[in-house]
Parts: C-alpha cells; sequence; structure tokens
C-alpha cells in the first residue's frame, strides 16, 4: 500500500505497465537505478525491493516527500532529492532510469509550476517533458545502460525513438497496452478531437514503454 500526499500524481495505468517493464530487467546490489519524476516512488519501490541502488528525482516538494515516505523501508539504498529532471545528478552515471513524465496534451503551452497538474500537463504536443529526458538522459547513463520511459501514443512515439537514437541510443524494445482515458484525457476528449490528436468519440490511448540502450 502506498502513501500519497493530497496532490500527488497516483499510480495509475501507466505507472504499472512501467512496473512491469522494470521487473523484466537484470537488477541487483551493484546495479543504480535513476527514477525521474518519481510521484509516489511506485518505480523506486519496485527497483529497491530488487536490491538495486536508486536514486528518486521529483520537482514537486510533495512528490519528495511521498516517496520518501514510501521508500523508507529501504532508506539504506535509496536517495530522494528534489529538483528538476537530472540536474541533481549531473556527474553520475546510472545503470537504469525509468521515467513516467508529464505528457498530456493540454489547452496552451504554459507549464505548470506548481499543483496537482504538473503531474500530467506538458504544453500543447505534450512534450514539453519529454523532449528534455531525451535530450538529457544519456548523459546520465552508462555505457550499456537502460533507459525506460512510458508515455501515451498521442504525444508522439515515433518522435521520441527519433529523438534518443539521434542522443546515441539504440532503441531496442517497446511494450504497447490500450487502455481507457482516465479522468484528464476524458476531460479534454472534445478539445483533443477538435485539434486532431484523437478520433471523435474516441475513449482509449495506447500507452507505449520505450526501451531504449545506450
Amino acid at each position: 500500500m502506498l502513501v500519497r500526499i493530497p496532490g500527488v500524481y497516483p499510480a495509475q495505468h501507466d505507472s504499472w505497465v512501467l512496473v512491469e517493464a522494470l521487473k523484466r530487467e537484470a537488477l541487483g546490489p551493484a546495479f543504480r537505478v535513476l527514477d525521474l519524476c518519481a510521484g509516489s516512488g511506485v518505480l523506486s519501490v519496485c527497483a529497491a525491493e530488487r536490491g538495486a541502488r536508486v536514486t528518486a528525482v521529483d520537482v514537486s516538494r510533495r512528490a519528495v516527500a511521498t516517496t520518501w515516505i514510501n521508500t523508507r523501508p529501504h532508506r539504506r539504498s535509496v536517495r530522494v532529492v528534489r529538483g528538476d529532471l537530472t540536474e541533481p545528478v549531473q556527474g553520475e552515471r546510472f545503470d537504469l532510469v525509468v521515467s513516467n513524465p508529464p505528457y498530456v496534451p493540454a489547452e496552451n503551452d504554459r507549464v505548470p509550476v506548481s499543483g496537482a497538474a504538473r503531474s500530467w500537463d506538458a504544453g500543447l504536443d505534450g512534450r514539453a517533458v519529454l523532449d528534455r529526458i531525451c535530450r538529457q538522459v544519456p548523459d546520465v547513463l552508462e555505457a550499456g545502460g537502460v533507459l525506460l520511459l512510458v508515455q501515451s501514443a498521442l504525444s508522439g512515439i515515433e518522435k521520441s525513438q527519433a529523438m534518443l537514437e539521434e542522443q546515441g541510443l539504440h532503441v531496442d524494445g517497446v511494450s504497447r497496452v490500450d487502455v481507457p482515458f482516465g479522468p484528464v484525457l476524458a476531460a479534454r476528449r472534445d478539445m483533443l478531437a477538435q485539434r486532431g490528436v484523437i478520433a471523435i468519440g474516441q475513449r482509449s490511448e495506447e500507452l507505449v514503454v520505450l526501451r531504449a540502450v545506450k
């Protein structure tokens, strides 16, 4: 059971899809894992339970507090820090980076700097954070290291793959699953249909986990 402070993104379909992808990776005490956009800390907990040394990063104070609470049983193997993506870990290298970032297309390009919407709003095309992750993560990956990144197909899977490959990573695996729209996308259905992002009457999205190797 995960504790969640109000305003922190709860573990949902995308979280569990990424957890399953993480479980397929060979982890152990020598593995260094970076959890970007940690949220409730569900991925950090999963990695720590398998013996990895984990660093969890989130820009939200509430998310940092929630992750700290949920990873307390693994306090010797989990470090929780507040910061903007890879900024707090510059100069460090990791064997595995996992990330469930904001990726929902919004009404405009103003990215929230506070409140719960910061956990999902990601600009008009949903890529305000995804693009930064694709550019930054290669610098903190060890040679042979792996990135597991979950996003919606509504936010440009091909662009993520192309950006990662431009940074020297090889996208060698993709997991896909269809899920019903959550409350946020359901509330934006008409807007997204008018913009041609989804079909009229569409009520589900495809979640995709990209696995990229340096």
